[in-house]
């Protein structure tokens, strides 16, 4: 596996076993590296295009000792229309990053976007900027912002589709539910909004978010829940769109069956 690879993929707490790039450099401080390891290739959605697409690293990548363990590494992904993203890796070494076939992972990364170019939430609508502030505090090792984000966008669209189906409930002064599990479970009740995978467990999702919130986990358990609870989000957010597309599908067939779902009455 090259580098290349490993920069291409979401970061993982393991080691990749990568081919040998940086093979007898002495590895020193503020050392600068041209690097010859492949394309880095990562999807975003590309305003131009109107459409996801593959962005690709251009010309060779620069890297930057930090020590002999860790290098930064900085490159612009650009896609075929020439709308490019600015991009920027941490890379961690197991052992010596010089040796024959270092284990490396991926220890922070960022990206500048720029006015052309949005992220793989773009699909999410008006919730695209919450997902993207979650990911990007995951990012910079903030656990307990990141999961606040998340549980922002579960109580949204959970007030959201309530509002949607003429369901009253009490708001706090911020716009929040005063009592979100009575809340959560009428509104699962009368269009299933919850995945079915965990629909018994629908309360205990919002309250796996509230104590990381609340502080009865420290940053690193944060960091560690953070990507099955926002897939968690993410299937609830992906329910209620297709709700909604599904019941836009059957009006314009005609169709006077109502579909159970987020929707007109």
């Amino acid at each position: 596996m090259r580098l290349s690879e490993v920069l291409s993929k979401s970061p993982e707490c393991d080691y990749s076993q990568v081919d040998g790039f940086l093979i007898n450099k002495k590895g020193n401080t503020g050392q600068q590296i041209t690097l010859s390891v492949g394309e880095v290739m990562l999807n975003y959605f590309c305003v131009q295009c109107e459409d996801f697409r593959t962005f690709t690293s251009k010309g060779k990548l620069c890297c930057v000792f930090v020590n002999k363990h860790i290098i930064s590494i900085d490159c612009i992904l650009a896609c075929g229309c020439g709308s490019n993203v600015q991009a920027w890796f941490l890379v961690e070494c197991e052992d010596d990053i010089c040796g024959q076939a270092p284990k490396v992972r991926i220890i922070k990364h960022s990206e500048k976007l720029s006015a052309m170019v949005k992220t793989k939430n773009v699909q999410y609508g008006e919730f695209s900027s919450l997902l993207d502030m979650a990911e990007c505090a995951y990012r910079e090792g903030l656990g307990a912002g990141a999961i606040v984000y998340l549980r922002k966008t579960f109580e949204k669209i959970t007030a959201q589709t309530a509002d949607v189906m003429g369901i009253s409930y009490d708001k706090h002064e911020g716009g929040n539910p005063k009592n979100f599990r009575v809340l959560l479970e009428e509104v699962d009740k009368k269009c299933a909004i919850i995945p079915k995978e965990f629909s018994n467990n629908g309360y205990k999702l919002f309250r796996e978010l509230s104590s990381i919130v609340h502080g009865e986990y420290n940053e690193e358990q944060g960091l560690k829940k953070f990507e099955p609870l926002r897939r968690l989000v993410i299937g609830t957010l992906e329910n209620v769109r297709i709700n909604r597309e599904l019941r836009n599908a059957i009006k314009s067939l005609g169709w006077k069956e109502p579909l159970g779902g987020v929707g007109d009455e």
